[in-house]
């Protein structure tokens, strides 16, 4: 079954007396498991089309599937309240909060979909064991490096056991090494079988996937089958050496 389905979805947007066609008529389907990546220019509407898979962005025009449920046409809490349950967020930036320690960040939207505060303390401290960073658990974000950020980010975006996974530029803002370690985990994650998809400018980054989705003008102009996990894996050795 699909994770994820869209039918000719469109956002437009006025700018003075000019339409923009951010998003231009995409027919997109999302399996169990699989791993797909948008790459095109900026401004090509690659990041709109996450917004709206998200539920951040409503489509002018169009459908939304997740799962068995329209989307597009739910109400703005009945589409937060699924949206905090079954999809998983990872942003350039980390979108974290400052104040809160790393544990924090994670327990705050388990407890937000209805976890226990000991149910949400176990699935942040596990979580944050798996990705590597246990031992900065009680660390703010400002204390952490860009690469350890954004493992918390991951962390916090998988705490709530998502169907999907969006990611927008998660290696944007971060080095080789960490960028590396970034494409490792999600790597791990797919094989895992965690549905992603991963919007970059990077063709190394875009060819991690199972399937590589290239954008121009609000439109998908070209779709290329890719190696998945084993392409991920000889990408990293790549950037180690």
């Amino acid at each position: 079954m699909a994770v994820l389905r869209t039918v000719d979805l469109h956002r437009q947007f006025t700018v003075g007396e000019t339409v923009v066609r951010a998003v231009d008529g995409i027919d997109l389907t999302v399996g169990e498991g699989e791993f797909v990546s948008v790459m095109g220019p900026s401004g090509c509407g690659k990041s709109t089309l996450l917004h709206l898979l998200g539920g951040l962005d409503r489509p002018t025009s169009g459908e939304i599937h997740l799962g068995e449920v329209r989307v597009d046409r739910l109400k703005e809490a009945a589409w937060a309240r699924l949206r905090r349950r079954r999809i998983g967020f990872v942003f350039q930036d980390y979108n974290l909060i400052d104040d809160l320690s790393a544990r924090d960040n994670l327990e705050l939207p388990a407890v937000f979909a209805g976890a226990s505060p000991r149910q949400a303390r176990d699935r942040a401290g596990d979580l944050l064991d798996q990705l590597g960073i246990g031992a900065k658990a009680g660390a703010l974000p400002p204390q952490l490096s860009g690469g350890e950020r954004q493992r918390v980010a991951i962390g916090r975006a998988l705490v709530n056991e998502p169907d999907l996974l969006l990611a927008d530029e998660p290696t944007g803002a971060l080095d080789s090494r960490a960028t590396t370690e970034v494409l490792q985990i999600l790597g791990r994650l797919h094989e895992a079988g965690q549905a992603i998809v991963l919007v970059t400018h990077d063709p190394r980054v875009a060819t991690t996937a199972d399937r590589l989705l290239t954008m121009r003008d609000g439109q998908v102009v070209d779709e290329t089958p890719l190696g998945g996990r084993r392409t991920a894996l000889a990408l990293g050795d790549l950037l180690e050496r």
